[in-house]
């Protein structure tokens, strides 16, 4: 399950782990003009996980989930 919801300044996308027998907390996608910000809670830490990519980074990621084994560079 996920929701989107539009926000003044970002898209934030929370992906919602239903169905699994191991339960993760929900990941969190704030989509900005210049970049995606990626969290998840960490219960150990008591804090967030973030990773952040650019642009270029998710329009790399978005091919490479769709190619075969192997190094690229687009375009």
């Amino acid at each position: 399950m996920f929701t989107t919801e539009h926000e003044f300044d970002s898209t934030r996308i929370t992906l919602v782990d239903f169905g699994s027998t191991l339960l993760r907390e929900d990941v969190q996608i704030d989509s900005f003009e210049d970049r995606v910000v990626i969290r998840q809670y960490n219960e150990d830490r008591d804090d967030y996980e973030e990773i952040t990519l650019s642009i270029n980074q998710l329009k790399d990621l978005r091919a490479a989930l769709a190619l075969p084994e192997g190094a690229f560079k687009l375009g």
